[in-house]
């Protein structure tokens, strides 16, 4: 039987950590946590229930796909690795699953399952969360960083960029695929995540996180989200010129302009209906959705500030 190994990352995750830790017992030959400055009692838990624990230095600029790095180069001789985060809360099951579609598809480089929220009924973004992770199986372009790759692959293209600080598991994927591999979502629950987003603020810097991700990913890899930064550029910064200047020479010009925005509201929100969300956490998750294009543009002018200035890519922490 192929073993397999889990690579867990985190920072002052408390009582998260403790759970997540607990669901993977048993469940791998061997399991490392990676920790990133916690100040809480992640090490000791980590320790206590035997995993090999690294500590990142933190003097150096962190990000998710440095921790991933260092949990994967911490490893024996490993075959098949299962990262998940330390917020994530590991189904019963999925590995066995997961480890025998690869051995029954070789052609197959990295499967991922279903993730979904824990508590998705604490805040309409907990619930937006829950929506987004939801996606039909089959061979996918990317996942996010909950994944159980092949050792080799993650060999072969050198594991994560370091220097990308959000969509570094989109990143990896496009690489993966890029080097001849496909890449699976299986239908099997995988994770359980607690996104613990209970507040618009901590929502609108997620946007600007994932904005700041579409940027970098869309530099690396000029054929991936190429749609999400047009929407960003055409919503976020063409519409609301084009109706600044209209509105400078007649204000109902810039009425249209309104009415492209209520289009995509309406348009979201029907398809959030069409996945069951009730009409009315529907209509607000329609909004935030229409509403993103905002601080994804802004992530987007960040990224490309600091990468014309050389400035470090840190990361963008909404919680």
């Amino acid at each position: 039987m192929t073993p397999v190994d889990i690579v867990l990352i985190g920072r002052n995750e408390g009582a998260r950590l403790i759970a997540c830790l607990d669901s993977v017992q048993g469940q791998a030959r061997h399991i490392v946590y990676v920790d990133s400055g916690s100040d809480d009692d992640s090490l000791h838990e980590a320790r206590k229930r035997n995993a090999k624990v690294v500590e990142l230095d933190m003097s150096i600029p962190f990000t998710a796909a440095r921790a991933r790095n260092a949990g994967f180069d911490a490893l024996e001789d490993p075959e098949l690795v299962l990262f998940i985060d330390g917020d994530c809360v590991l189904a019963s099951g999925f590995v066995e699953v997961a480890r025998d579609y690869l051995n029954d598809h070789p052609e197959v480089g990295m499967v991922t399952g279903w993730r979904s929220e824990i508590h998705p009924e604490a805040s309409p973004y907990n619930l937006l969360c829950d929506w987004e992770w939801h996606r039909p199986p089959g061979e996918i372009m990317a996942c996010g960083g909950d994944m159980m790759v092949r050792a080799a692959l993650w060999q072969a293209v050198g594991g994560m960029n370091p220097q990308v600080i959000a969509a570094e598991d989109d990143e990896i994927c496009c690489r993966f695929r890029k080097s001849g591999h496909t890449l699976w979502r299986i239908p099997s629950g995988m994770t359980r995540h607690d996104a613990d987003m209970l507040r618009f603020g901590q929502w609108w810097t997620r946007a600007v996180r994932t904005g700041h991700g579409f940027a970098q990913v869309h530099h690396l890899h000029p054929d991936y989200f190429t749609t999400e930064c047009r929407r960003a550029y055409v919503y976020a910064l063409a519409l609301p010129l084009f109706a600044i200047t209209a509105a400078a020479a007649w204000w109902p010009f810039s009425l249209p302009i309104l009415g492209v925005y209520a289009l995509n509201w309406a348009r979201s929100t029907a398809g959030l209906r069409r996945d069951g969300i009730p009409l009315t956490k529907a209509r607000y998750l329609g909004f935030l959705l229409t509403l993103s294009k905002f601080p994804n543009l802004i992530g987007m002018v960040q990224f490309h500030l600091r990468r014309l200035t050389g400035r470090d890519m840190r990361i963008i922490e909404y919680k």
